[in-house]
């Protein structure tokens, strides 16, 4: 109890200190919120607005009630050090008192796990720039909320956030982010693949380089359409369509600021998500991980699998998946879908955790072997599993919700694990301690 009651002074005195700050120094803010590819998107679209302004965006997945407002302050998450949080309430003393050179642009990435979330936000934080990338019919969080459609509403309430000249960016590929324009009298900037999109991709396809005589994976290509011309983008180490989402949203953002479109598609070419989104990774024996360990959702997974169909190898595919959370009455489905999916994208198939064996039922009940099913309740153990049996050539996809831990599962069977506090995701102390 006592620990609940510091922790909301905490949060109200850090909210309040972020509130006087952007007062004080006026900067430019856009939010970014959505159930797939957030932090992807905000790095992206930093990145972009970079070569207009000086911008600030976190490093992490600042997306909480504490998130927003560190990342305001500029300061760190504090974990369970009292002298840290007392540090941070120091530094926004600090910005109030002094002057700071502070960013002319915020790049936010605001999250919903509870209804009132979004909301409550939208009452301090008003944005020059609101996006919302992916919802999905299936998204996380859903079990704090009574329906999909009530979290999709709650996500919705970024747009009340927005002033009487700001721009909203709207994934046109979403059905339920879509018709959110009908929240805003602001004409929106959509971005997809569809051919109703402002910013539309097209032509989007793996590149590949030839090493030892496997064919590896180096990243992708895309043509982007925008009023009546064509831009050719290219994102390198990484792939998959939730990638591409992230650099048209980035683009979307850039355009609305007036920033020339040859200028964006340079700055992409440099677009490296944080670890754990869809990166390439070397693994042993010649294999290649496809590392998308951050998080999980039934979107997320799916456009992973699809993903791993569309990519050519030289010898197996190898879906690694783990349990889904937060998904309450949806969970069994869900899986299930993502097991169907499965059965016609991979040769092998790894399950991890409790959840995870409705994935392995969804892929039996699809014809997939028995045998070409293989269970784990931990992702280590799944990792020293794989460590034996992956052969050259073959590419392993590797998936999870954060708490299932799936980089784990990564560190035992990539290349250089030397290079994990680089190349992985949750490396630092807090989360290595868990």
């Amino acid at each position: 109890m006592i620990k609940k009651t510091i922790r909301t002074i905490v949060v109200h005195l850090l909210e309040w200190e972020a509130r006087l700050v952007l007062k004080k120094y006026k900067p430019k803010i856009v939010g970014v919120t959505g159930n797939v590819g957030k932090t992807s998107t905000k790095d992206a679209i930093a990145l972009v607005l970079g070569h207009i302004a000086y911008v600030r965006t976190a490093a992490k997945s600042y997306n909480s009630e504490f998130g927003l407002p560190l990342t305001i302050l500029d300061c760190e998450s504090g974990w369970n050090n009292p002298w840290h949080w007392l540090a941070n309430l120091f530094e926004g003393i600090s910005l109030l008192v002094f002057p700071h050179h502070y960013p002319e642009w915020l790049v936010l990435e605001i999250g919903a796990d509870r209804p009132g979330d979004i909301k409550h936000v939208a009452e301090w934080l008003k944005l020059d720039v609101a996006v919302i990338t992916r919802i999905g019919e299936k998204p996380v969080h859903v079990e704090f909320f009574p329906t999909a459609e009530a979290l999709a509403q709650e996500k919705a309430q970024i747009v009340n956030a927005l002033g009487p000249r700001g721009a909203l960016v709207l994934n046109e590929d979403d059905p339920i982010v879509s018709a959110m324009r009908e929240k805003s009298a602001l004409k929106p900037l959509t971005f997809g693949f569809s051919e109703a999109s402002t910013i539309r991709a097209s032509n989007s396809r793996v590149t590949y380089e030839e090493r030892d005589g496997v064919k590896v994976p180096e990243g992708i290509t895309f043509k982007v359409d925008y009023a009546g011309k064509s831009f050719p983008v290219r994102l390198n180490s990484i792939f998959g369509a939730n990638n591409v989402y992230s650099a048209l949203a980035a683009l979307a953002v850039g355009v609305s600021q007036g920033i020339n479109v040859v200028a964006i598609t340079e700055a992409l070419t440099k677009f490296t998500p944080p670890p754990g989104r869809l990166h390439i990774l070397p693994g042993i024996k010649q294999s290649v991980i496809i590392d998308d360990t951050y998080n999980a959702s039934p979107t997320a997974m799916r456009l992973a699998l699809e993903s791993l169909k569309a990519v050519e190898v030289s010898g197996r595919r190898i879906a690694v998946l783990a349990d889904m959370l937060e998904l309450g009455k949806l969970t069994v489905e869900a899986h299930e879908e993502m097991g169907a999916l499965a059965a016609s994208v991979c040769d092998m198939l790894v399950v991890v955790g409790q959840r995870a064996i409705f994935i392995a039922d969804g892929a039996k009940a699809a014809g997939m072997a028995e045998d070409r099913i293989l269970q784990f309740n931990d992702s280590r153990e799944a990792g020293k599993m794989l460590d034996t049996m992956i052969k050259k050539g073959d590419i392993v996809l590797v998936k999870g919700s954060q708490m299932m831990r799936m980089e784990r599962c990564v560190e035992e069977i990539m290349l250089h694990p030397e290079d994990k506090e680089r190349l992985l995701v949750r490396q630092d102390q807090e989360w290595m301690l868990r």
